[in-house]
């Protein structure tokens, strides 16, 4: 089974039900088995805190959502994690590539890389780091935890949990 696959079961086995997503090279193929699965609305967004404004209403309208982004982004959400997704506690997976650690091919993506950590933490997300793919094992107990706890999640995937940048 591919890591791509097994993410995307652990979603439908919780009861995702809507996903939002912000185009990904490294997330592509976790987009792609979303769009094949009849059982989840897929709405693409434009920007990472609309996103986040659309599993909102999902979330109001019934339905267990998720998100899919870069770290980039994180800096652009602040204000709808802390006044919306927060304030209203909302459970929120957020599957999150995490650009920008060692081998990065586009340096700008360092220098969020740097902040992003520290920013979730600073909000008081927990946040879980897959370096391997064997570390998606612990996915269903995460979708569990934000759902029985009623917040956000973040769960980053680097570069080697996808299998580097193409140079290794």
């Amino acid at each position: 089974m591919s890591i791509n696959t097994k993410i995307v079961d652990d979603l439908v086995a919780n009861d995702i039900s809507f996903v939002t997503t912000v185009p990904c090279k490294q997330l592509a193929g976790v987009i792609d088995e979303i769009d094949a699965r009849a059982g989840v609305m897929h709405v693409p967004s434009n920007k990472e805190d609309e996103g986040m404004g659309l599993c909102a209403g999902a979330w109001m309208g019934g339905k267990r959502p998720a998100i899919i982004m870069q770290n980039t982004a994180i800096g652009v959400t602040i204000n709808t994690l802390a006044t919306l997704i927060q304030y209203y506690r909302m459970p929120l997976p957020m599957l999150i590539s995490y650009r920008g650690e060692l081998r990065e091919p586009v340096a700008c993506q360092v220098e969020m890389a740097v902040h992003s950590k520290a920013l979730l933490a600073q909000m008081n997300i927990p946040t879980y780091h897959f370096h391997h793919q064997s570390d998606a094992d612990e996915l269903d107990a995460i979708l569990k935890y934000t759902f029985m706890c009623n917040k956000p999640v973040a769960i980053l995937t680097d570069a080697n949990f996808w299998g580097g940048y193409g140079d290794q």
